[in-house]
Order: C-alpha cells, then sequence, then structure tokens
C-alpha cells in the first residue's frame, strides 16, 4: 500500500510558518525518511514528504541525493540527529539550491 509520507511523521500546524511536518514518536539519527524531491529534466517536483517541511538555521534534517543522471535526480529526506516525538522537521534551504 502507498504512503505518502513515512509513519512516523505527521503534519500540523507550525509555529515557524503554516503547515510542517511533526514527528509521532522518536526517530534514530540518519534514518531515510523517504522521496522529498524529483528533477525530471529541468522541473523539481516536490513529494508529498517535500511539500511540507519549514526551513531552518539548526535544522535536524537535511535532503540528500541519491540518484543522479542527465535527465532526473532523487533527493531523500535524512535526520541529522535523533527527533523526538513532538518535534518539528526542519530543513536549511534556498528557493534555487538543494543541498
Amino acid at each position: 500500500m502507498y504512503r505518502p509520507l513515512p509513519e512516523c511523521v505527521t503534519i500540523r500546524k507550525s509555529g515557524i510558518e503554516g503547515l510542517g511536518l511533526f514527528a509521532v514518536k522518536d526517530i534514530p539519527i540518519g534514518t531515510n525518511l523517504g522521496e522529498s524531491h524529483r528533477k525530471d529534466n529541468a522541473d523539481w517536483l516536490r513529494a508529498p514528504l517535500g511539500a511540507f517541511y519549514n526551513h531552518s538555521e539548526s535544522p535536524n534534517c537535511i535532503k540528500s541525493e541519491v540518484y543522479k543522471n542527465p535527465f532526473r535526480t532523487w533527493m531523500n529526506l535524512l535526520t541529522l540527529r535523533e527527533i523526538k516525538a513532538g518535534e518539528e522537521l526542519t530543513v536549511n534551504y534556498t528557493l534555487y539550491k538543494v543541498k
């Protein structure tokens, strides 16, 4: 069965901006939460996971390139440290630069 989000996160109102991703249980450091973005040719597309996390100057997650060829790139969301239940998942991002 397809799940747009991993079982360990949910979407709810964020104190940062609009809606955000929140841990529903503790998530270990180095956890691959799944696909956040995909680039097909020149267009970046957000997966459900990538549509709801917010920016932070001290993020607890990072986008990581997991596959790349001249026509497609896949980015996954990885935890940088342990995330406690109830904590918002954040990434340091800019509009045009994917780290």
